[in-house]
């Protein structure tokens, strides 16, 4: 009976492990979290006086990087950003960082080490990542021109692989 009890208890341990597994595959596989809809928010600029609402963007294409100065990757692909920036923009494409678990004075020397002219938001203690679902740094999300998200990048734009995928997902956004 005890040795019944036993294989009946790691019977389903295993099953519960492999339960779990299948919903981190899941969670992987199809994002997380991301709303379609995308909350708005109302940040302080970095670098520029005044304040930016996500609203005032909408008829544009908006490719929306989360970020902060300390992350490795987000160097790596901050240079790719700014181009796209200056080769999208005149479509109407507009790259928007929000910067975020940042310091300021950080997040504005980063943008004058990078050349960065987009326009960038500071989100110091982070208050809009949880409605975007951001779980770490860089997350890009591309949103078309009611708002709705097109794509969703989790990590660094940074590979030959991910500029195609981030260019057809603008693309597709600015036929939508």
């Amino acid at each position: 009976m005890a040795a019944r009890l036993k294989l009946t208890g790691q019977v389903l341990a295993v099953a519960l492990v492999a339960g779990l597994l299948a919903l981190l595959i899941w969670k992987v596989a199809h994002g997380s979290g991301k709303t379609a809809e995308p909350k708005n928010f109302n940040l302080s600029r970095v670098g520029t006086p005044g304040k930016l609402e996500l609203a005032s963007l909408r008829g544009k294409v908006v490719v929306l990087n989360f970020w902060a100065s300390w992350c490795i990757p987000c160097k790596d692909e901050a240079p790719y950003l700014e181009q796209v920036w200056l080769d999208r923009r005149a479509e109407g494409v507009v790259v928007l960082g929000v910067d975020a678990k940042d310091f300021r004075s950080d997040a504005r020397g980063f943008a004058g080490r990078y050349d960065l002219t987009y326009p960038l938001a500071y989100d110091g203690p982070g208050a809009t990542l949880p409605s975007y679902g951001v779980t770490g740094f860089p997350e890009t999300y591309v949103l078309d021109r009611q708002g709705r998200v097109v794509e969703a990048f989790v990590g660094s734009i940074d590979s030959s692989q991910e500029h195609v995928r981030l260019r057809e997902a603008i693309d597709r956004a600015l036929r939508s």
